[in-house]
């Protein structure tokens, strides 16, 4: 065999699995049919928090008053903005490259195809060649779904990859689809002066997070400007004059609302088409390529990792399937371990979540005791003029074993990782509670919150029982 692993995909599940196969001794071949560092680097995670952080650093200039500062005549340059966005990508990018070369893995620009258990074939413009590998590793990730609707073809009707490359902020915008990409993407036009409304054809948004956190989010996304419009769904879209005129169904009624830009965010299928799957033997589907816990299809010596295999799709996840794949096709015997992979929402403020919510606790028929705590009560949240949010802790009523932790607030995503870690070693309330945490810093609502699991809060009024 030329190579002992091929991976096709350089995404950040198939960059950090040939790398990993590569720091293990094997001869590793990449393929990457579009540019290194997948969606996530490219049209995804990267580049909308590049917009995001301009955008908040604009709404911090707008309410920097309230800091005893003072600002004339302020503004921003949209061009500046996409253009500090490109450099941060191409200097990410610059830097995965180099992590490639410096390991000498042998990297190929190309459409990589299955043609069997051990072979692949790579075309590249009207040539190609064929390559022989021990191990295969699948990583080709997933694309925006579309909408089966009227009027989805229409030029102001964009996906998520189009509306990275605008080049103007639309006066009005609408964004179907309440997930993660949706709520992002409403959240950083809304800020830079977008009338936006998102419609869910769900009850909530965000499905699938913590109710409560849900509930509270959304009253903070209302009072940035941000209009909601749930149980709804769109049965049409038209050109006119002013934008896009689309027609909504509540169930109740047809209501009518024209916008400039209409942003399809309904989720990402994976890419399993084009693959040679059928022609290797593996099982799949439209849901993506099935594995099993070592990452590997039902064809020994094949593994695929990421968003085409449809389970968890963030990014981190993907990076950690593809160390575990790279192992076992070096000889390795692991498993992939769900239990705790954190989500991040990156919102203003900050969404994050990993482990249980309480209702799924509650249906598993788990005894349970919640703990909540507010950012309004914490000295650095409040010093930063940051207090919206909470975090809340979802433990076993026995052990006091952490089962899951919902955090909505500044640096979320940073905090989370307590809560991460927690559930990943099985670590106690107490034991987050009785580790000493830096003063002030938010931290301390992790710690503060794993106090309340045994109802010793410090820094937070309580009625009859409960923080308020």
């Amino acid at each position: 065999m030329d190579y002992d692993v091929a991976v096709i995909g350089g995404g950040p599940g198939g960059y950090v699995a040939a790398i990993r196969a590569a720091q293990l001794g094997g001869k590793v071949l990449l393929v990457e049919k579009d540019k290194m560092g997948g969606v996530c680097l490219n049209r995804g995670c990267i580049p909308t928090k590049t917009l995001l952080k301009s955008a908040e650093k604009w709404q911090e200039l707008k309410s920097c008053h309230e800091f005893g500062l003072q600002a004339e005549n302020i503004g921003f340059d949209f061009d500046a903005i996409r253009l500090r966005k490109n450099q941060v990508v191409n200097k990410l990018r610059g830097g995965i490259e180099q992590l490639i070369k410096s390991n000498a893995i042998e990297m190929i620009h190309g459409v990589g195809v299955l043609e069997g258990p051990n072979r692949l074939i790579i075309t590249q413009g009207k040539e190609k060649i064929s390559y022989e590998a021990k191990n295969i590793i699948v990583a080709t990730g997933s694309e925006p779904m579309h909408l089966p609707i009227p009027g989805q073809d229409l030029p102001n009707v964009i996906d998520s990859n189009q509306l990275l490359e605008i080049d103007h902020v639309p006066s009005s915008m609408m964004v179907i689809g309440a997930g993660a990409v949706g709520i992002e993407f409403a959240a950083i036009f809304q800020s830079f002066g977008s009338e936006v409304t998102v419609v869910e054809m769900l009850p909530t948004i965000l499905p699938n997070i913590d109710n409560e956190i849900v509930k509270r989010m959304g009253i903070l996304l209302r009072k940035q400007g941000i209009k909601m419009l749930t149980n709804t769904k769109v049965i049409g879209m038209e050109e006119n004059n002013e934008g896009v005129k689309v027609s909504l169904d509540n169930g109740k009624s047809i209501q009518e609302l024209t916008v400039g830009k209409v942003l399809v965010a309904t989720g990402r299928k994976p890419i399993v088409a084009g693959l040679g799957l059928e022609a290797a033997g593996i099982d799949y589907s439209q849901a993506g390529i099935k594995v099993n816990s070592k990452m590997e299809t039902n064809i020994p010596g094949i593994y695929a990792i990421g968003d085409v295999t449809g389970e968890e799709m963030w990014a981190h996840a993907a990076s950690a399937e593809g160390m575990v794949a790279a192992e076992n096709a070096l000889g390795d015997n692991v498993s992939m371990d769900y239990s705790a992979v954190p989500g991040c929402i990156f919102t203003t403020p900050e969404l994050a979540m990993v482990g249980l919510t309480e209702k799924e606790a509650q249906d598993t028929n788990i005894d349970i005791k919640v703990s909540k705590f507010n950012f309004a009560s914490n000295g650095k949240a409040v010093s930063m003029g940051e207090t919206d949010g909470l975090v809340k802790i979802i433990a076993d009523a026995n052990s006091n074993k952490i089962l899951g932790m919902h955090i909505l607030g500044a640096h979320a995503s940073d905090l989370i990782m307590e809560g991460a870690i927690a559930i990943h070693n099985g670590l106690t309330a107490d034991q987050i509670a009785h580790t000493i945490h830096p003063h002030p810093s938010l931290s301390e609502t992790v710690m503060e919150s794993a106090h309340g699991i045994n109802g010793d809060i410090i820094h937070q009024f309580i009625l009859k029982g409960r923080p308020l």
